[in-house]
């Protein structure tokens, strides 16, 4: 059995342990990697360590632990008042509008998952306060960021027609934009409607909330809308009550003296506010670190876990109180699993098994197998690997066989293989998939990881035959 073929049913191992047994994925993909970089492939130490995302680890923990402070001190809750009366408290309008930010940012040039780690905390902050199914939420910001990001000025179009004009293949970057577009604003509309959209068209958000008045003062803003407890969700159930006896005490608190401080309120102690007064001093901060976030990364192209880590300092300085609940936020368990699995992926990389996964494919003799399988290919490692490693790697591999007058269309082909390559960044494995995972709130993340899980398995063994039949055979 060749060290490739060891390294691919070690990670199929993983998954069936992982399933079978409640343990962290993770922790189980860091011993794989030590296990079969040392034993079966001879690196050191150091070489195995080189796949360690750091990059990743910084933005995961940048991003939640900025966002929870933001949920804490009430801003999320604030910014999702203020655009549910921008949308006139139409809530079915709510996932659309995360769907088109998110997809604008990134066809202007946003990384992908910049766009969703700045998009995704307040899409799914929606999603808490008004009902909306989390998963479908979450999935509608990511397909919004793939259907924006083969523009010809984005970063993933930019480096597609960069690898097909070098390659001398045929070329349509609006043909590729297009696809991309159009399949994921397929796939969101599909989604909508299977996971509730039909009913959240006949609601609307009542016009006391959509005003503002009659709500509760709290420095933490209303039950519903505040982050959940990264540790009490793994923890016990005496835990989790406990943490919540003692937030309801806070929250009691800080609602009578509101009514002491402004003289009215009613018997239960909760004063009444109108959001047309604005924001209190560390909201508007906090909107501002926020908006600061989007100009540095966005437009500076500066890292964006470091600028997070930096505003939520900031943040912290100001507050420090609720820096000590947002540092107990952040996604811990799903940070090791997302890193341990992209350092095991790495190894695979540097062992050249990715590498010898697409050459097998490619010697294949018929001409449309190998378009098949180079799809399945691109889909597969992506969703544990970088999508631009991908394209920068399989489209180079599909060049002997579009040159050569098999009669399997470049452009066709490199669209679907642009959109098989990045459609399955729903993977929780995969940096969007890891950002929405860390941003889910109030719910039990367990079963929303295993929601991912399965709906990126059926992305990607559906997706690459789906684009392999419009695009390739057709």
């Amino acid at each position: 059995m060749s060290s490739h073929v060891i390294a691919i049913c070690v990670l199929a191992l993983m998954f069936i342990v992982a399933t079978a047994m409640p343990i962290n994925m993770g922790v189980i993909a860091f011993v794989g990697a030590f296990l079969v970089g040392t034993l079966v492939a001879g690196m050191e130490t150091k070489t195995i360590m080189s796949g360690y995302p750091a990059e990743l680890f910084l933005t995961l923990v940048g991003i939640t632990f900025l966002f929870a402070q933001a949920q804490n001190n009430g801003t999320i809750d604030w910014l999702v008042r203020l655009a549910v009366r921008a949308v006139g408290g139409r809530i079915a309008a709510i996932p659309w509008v995360m769907f088109f930010i998110t997809a604008l940012l990134t066809s202007v040039g946003a990384v992908s998952p910049a766009a969703v780690a700045i998009i995704a905390p307040i899409a799914l902050g929606f999603a808490a306060k008004y009902k909306i199914n989390p998963l479908m939420m979450g999935l509608l910001v990511i397909h919004g960021a793939q259907g924006g990001g083969f523009s010809p000025i984005s970063i993933y179009g930019g480096i597609t027609n960069k690898v097909v004009m070098e390659a001398g293949l045929p070329i349509s970057p609006l043909t590729t934009a297009f696809t991309s577009l159009g399949v994921n604003l397929a796939v969101s509309v599909l989604l909508f409607f299977v996971f509730g959209g039909a009913k959240l068209m006949r609601q609307q958000v009542p016009k006391a909330e959509r005003s503002g008045k009659g709500l509760p003062v709290s420095p933490f803003g209303p039950p519903v809308a505040v982050a959940a407890q990264g540790p009490q969700i793994y923890g016990d159930a005496e835990n989790e009550s406990a943490s919540e006896e003692r937030l309801t005490k806070e929250r009691s608190s800080a609602a009578v003296g509101a009514v002491g401080a402004t003289g009215s309120g009613s018997a239960a102690g909760h004063a009444a506010v109108d959001l047309n007064e604005g924001p209190t001093f560390h909201q508007m901060f906090t909107v501002a670190g926020l908006v600061a976030l989007a100009v540095l990364t966005l437009l500076y192209k500066l890292d964006i876990g470091f600028v997070a880590i930096t505003i939520g300092l900031l943040i912290s300085i100001l507050s420090p109180q609720v820096q000590k609940r947002a540092i107990g936020q952040v996604s811990w368990p799903e940070i090791m699993l997302i890193v341990g699995v992209s350092t095991y992926v790495g190894v695979m990389q540097k062992m050249g098994t990715i590498t010898w996964v697409g050459d097998s494919a490619a010697s294949l003799a018929s001409p449309l197998t190998v378009a098949l399988l180079l799809l399945f290919v691109g889909a597969v490692v992506s969703a544990f690997a970088s999508s631009t490693a991908v394209l920068g790697s399989l489209i180079p591999l599909a060049v002997p066989f579009l040159a050569s007058g098999t009669g399997v269309d470049p452009i066709g082909f490199i669209a679907a293989m642009a959109v098989a390559s990045t459609i399955v960044d729903v993977s929780p494995f995969s940096t969007n998939g890891a950002l929405v995972l860390a941003s889910a709130q109030g719910i039990d993340r367990d079963v929303f990881l295993r929601q991912l899980m399965i709906y990126g398995g059926i992305v990607t063994l559906v997706a690459p035959v789906v684009l392999w039949v419009l695009f390739v055979v057709f």
